[in-house]
């Protein structure tokens, strides 16, 4: 697996998707949409948005069992490039920051972004988003 190199040059990658922490906390919580979607697609990245974001507000054993499943993904870092890609994104669109940067980590290493989010990320507005299953009454559909 390849990642960004230290001087900012990007490298092939084997996936072409990144995850939202949506999909993870999906997983985590039991629903089985994700968690047939994840083993699907076992070579996604997680940002450090989506660590964070997956992590706060666990601990103990939950905590643990995050970890282990974050740890599965390569976790691409943001650079200043991608910093500043965040705030034009959130200027021009009105993200809040984790979400601008989750786009610009995606755009910048040419990923899909997977999510639930379809509201904050319109997939007919945003060719670059996806939404892999939906959450129905009684579970995922």
């Amino acid at each position: 697996m390849a990642d960004s190199g230290a001087s900012g040059d990007l490298l092939p990658l084997d996936s072409c998707i990144l995850l939202d922490s949506c999909i993870l906390i999906d997983h985590l919580n039991g629903v089985h949409a994700a968690s047939e979607w994840l083993r699907a697609h076992a070579d996604a990245r997680v940002s450090p948005i989506t660590v964070a974001e997956v992590l706060a507000g666990l601990d103990g054993e939950a905590r643990d069992l995050a970890a282990r499943l974050l740890a599965m993904f390569t976790c691409l870092a943001p650079d200043r490039e991608v910093a500043e890609a965040a705030a034009e994104l959130r200027r021009r669109h009105g993200w809040r920051i984790p979400d601008a940067f989750q786009t610009a980590l995606a755009l910048r290493h040419g990923l899909r972004l997977a999510t639930r989010d379809a509201d904050d990320f319109p997939p007919d507005r945003h060719a670059f988003v996806f939404v892999p299953y939906v959450l129905g009454r009684s579970g995922a559909t």
